[in-house]
């Protein structure tokens, strides 16, 4: 490694994938894995990496089935958290429930191979319900999303968190619309977004050199609002699965400096997923 990991750092994005025995996929799912992706095997991972906190996003391959994510944080409580997903019509008891046991967010997935997606608006009032519980939304779409949605997104009573760069196109350079779409939202400080998926926007595969430009910048002009995750198990990967050790070698790559480094890893972190709420 180019440097150590600080003490706290978090894997903000990551999936678990059943088992299958005993939380089985949902059967309109988008994807089914080949391959189980275990809450064991998830663990020995970020501990094998330094990885001390962890975010468990849930799969569209489990649907709004969330016990597989909470399973996970149920066996670490204080160091990992999730992120549901959810029909915008679910209760206020489930939200809470959901709330006692780690999940931080929503996610909803704006982009054309994971399915139907939900309305706006829903999801907007969906937020208002959830945001007393210093919950956010999470965003994970098709790069037009970040011009398309920008006015509704704007209007979201919580924080917006942006998946992956914004899924643009490492090709097209830093001027491209997608990308300037994504710095104006930004702007606006109650936008983040996971400097994650590098491997998933290059066009030139390892160690992306045509996608760290777009992290380097986000991290340098948005320090505050930006959170990294490797994606393990990289589900509905295009390109060469990601070497797991390179990509937290990245990191010093994308935030240079020590301060940057603890921001991405530990503070934003910490302030996002509110870490140390749970004993």
């Amino acid at each position: 490694m180019t440097f150590l990991l600080p003490p706290g750092a978090c894997n903000a994005h990551c999936h678990v994938f059943g088992p299958g025995a005993r939380f089985p996929y949902a059967l309109d799912a988008a994807f089914i894995p080949e391959t189980d992706a275990p809450k064991e095997a998830l663990y020995a991972l970020n501990d094998r990496l330094g990885l001390q906190r962890c975010v468990v996003v849930q799969s569209t391959c489990h649907g709004f089935d969330n016990r597989a994510a909470e399973d996970a944080v149920a066996s670490r409580p204080s160091s990992y958290r999730a992120i549901a997903l959810l029909p915008t019509d679910v209760d206020d008891a489930e939200l809470k429930r959901l709330h006692a046991a780690g999940f931080r967010g929503v996610r909803f997935n704006f982009i054309g191979h994971l399915g139907r997606h939900a309305d706006m608006e829903d999801v907007l009032s969906l937020a208002g319900r959830f945001a007393p519980l210093g919950w956010h939304l999470q965003i994970h779409g098709d790069p037009a999303l970040l011009t398309d949605l920008a006015p509704a997104l704007r209007r979201s009573p919580t924080p917006v968190v942006i998946d992956h760069i914004g899924r643009i196109d490492a090709a097209l350079g830093l001027d491209q619309p997608d990308f300037q779409a994504l710095l104006r939202l930004m702007a606006d400080e109650r936008f983040w977004v996971k400097v994650s998926g590098m491997d998933r926007i290059t066009r030139l595969g390892p160690p992306y050199a045509d996608a760290q430009p777009f992290a380097r910048t986000l991290v340098a002009e948005f320090g505050d609002r930006v959170v990294w995750g490797n994606d393990w198990p990289h589900p509905n990967h295009a390109g060469p699965i990601p070497d797991e050790q390179q990509l937290v070698d990245l990191i010093a790559e994308i935030a240079p400096t020590e301060s940057a480094r603890h921001a991405l890893l530990v503070g934003n972190p910490e302030r996002l997923y509110q870490f140390g709420d749970r004993p």
